[in-house]
């Protein structure tokens, strides 16, 4: 049975779904849709033009859907649609995309911890977990299985690439490889993200040959073009690998040297 508290105000054009509970002093505007076995904690905040999915838990003064921080944003109608079962913290700041019927894209099982903030036209994929005050700039695109520590700001545009680790209060001002363990200021990649993949099931001769390609295309001074060569050449190309070359002979082509342009 749904239960809002009776300080709580929802518009009359919010959809509620079944076994919803939304507590005290929260406000949830125009259009929202909100799925069914979500909890929504004290005095947040759902905007309208948002679409949550079931099972999803908003903390405290959580502000989901507000309008993006872009200059170029007019008015125009834009949606934040947001999956299944995501935990989202405290004061965390999740913002619709800029541009007519655009989307900031949340996927599903996602941990977000508080205070974080995800600006317009994101993507974010699955199962990814984005600890305290991380900051991600709008068209920014994080993958699956993604961690990220505390303090750390991401470019526009940027892009996280699959099961990759970024270590804390690093600055992600270019794409960051995919399987990959990458801390600082300036970002460097230090090794594959031994402990994520094992946890994701990938064999041993997948997590070594993939080591293997890490030293060649990331650690060795050879340029971009004649690390892909020797890799092609010396390193067994399983699906990781061939994922690792693919991602990054795509990073030029993209707008600031990164991948998409959304």
């Amino acid at each position: 049975m749904t239960s809002v508290h009776p300080s709580a105000i929802i518009s009359s054009q919010a959809q509620l779904g079944t076994d919803v509970r939304i507590g005290p002093f929260v406000v949830v505007e125009g259009n929202a849709v909100i799925g069914d076995g979500t909890r929504i904690e004290a005095h947040a905040v759902v905007l309208g033009n948002v679409e949550l999915g079931a099972h999803n838990f908003i903390g405290n003064g959580a502000v989901i859907g507000g309008d993006p921080q872009d200059r170029k944003y007019k008015g125009e109608p834009t949606f934040l649609r947001i999956g299944d079962r995501n935990v989202i913290r405290e004061f965390t700041t999740i913002h619709r995309a800029t541009g007519e019927g655009k989307s900031t894209v949340i996927g599903h099982n996602n941990y977000l911890m508080a205070t974080m903030h995800i600006g317009h036209n994101v993507t974010v994929g699955n199962d990814c977990t984005i600890a305290n005050n991380v900051g991600i700039a709008g068209h920014a695109t994080i993958e699956d299985g993604v961690n990220i520590g505390g303090f750390v700001g991401i470019h526009q545009f940027a892009r996280v690439g699959k099961y990759s680790m970024v270590g804390g209060f690093s600055k992600v001002n270019r794409d960051v490889p995919p399987f990959m363990l990458v801390e600082g200021i300036p970002l460097q990649v230090y090794d594959i993200n031994s402990v994520g993949l094992r946890r994701l099931g990938v064999s041993s001769k997948s997590r070594l040959a993939l080591h293997k390609a890490c030293k060649l295309l990331f650690r060795s001074e050879m340029g971009l073009a004649r690390a892909i060569e020797a890799v092609r050449r010396e390193v067994e190309i399983t699906e990781e690998v061939e994922y690792v070359i693919a991602f990054v002979e795509r990073i030029s082509a993209g707008k600031y040297g990164r991948q998409d342009q959304k």
